[in-house]
């Protein structure tokens, strides 16, 4: 492979169940103490999210991934994970530009996505991509902050 191309991100495979939850636990797992509880997406079915279409990866072996879906009026980011070893390598960018243009490829006009009120490093990320501040809500134990990112047409 060139050095020059970065990895794709392609649809993820039954063969990379292992490797999502590896990446998923280790994006995560800092957050457990600071948030008192396991974010939801080490909770997650990756094989069901797998199956159904909506878990992306880049890099061999897996260092990102996203899990995204599909309503009538958005795309929902449900998770973005890049394994702490390759932070500072553009994972995180690469992946957050293709969700706006899977979006824009389904003809979605926005995307949406939420993140617990004290994952502060994303507070700062998701400005930086366009991404708005819309809200804040309690549901149960999670106190997220929901954003959103209007697609330009």
């Amino acid at each position: 492979m060139d050095d020059h191309l970065e990895p794709a991100v392609r649809a993820a495979t039954a063969a990379d169940v292992a490797a999502v939850r590896a990446v998923t636990d280790a994006a995560y797992h800092p957050y457990i103490a600071r948030i008192g509880v396991v974010p939801q997406p080490m909770e997650a079915d990756h094989m069901a999210d797998i199956a159904a279409g909506r878990v992306f990866v880049t890099g061999e072996p897996v260092a990102g991934l996203v899990v995204v879906s599909a309503f009538p009026d958005h795309l929902f980011l449900d998770s973005v994970a890049v394994h702490p070893d390759t932070h500072g390598r553009g994972v995180g960018r690469r992946l957050l530009h293709f969700v706006e243009a899977r979006a824009r490829a389904l003809g979605l006009p926005e995307i949406r996505l939420y993140t617990n009120a004290l994952m502060w490093e994303n507070q700062a990320i998701y400005p930086r991509y366009g991404y708005e501040l819309v809200g804040r809500r309690v549901d149960g134990p999670y106190d997220r902050l929901h954003y959103r990112k209007t697609l330009s047409r």
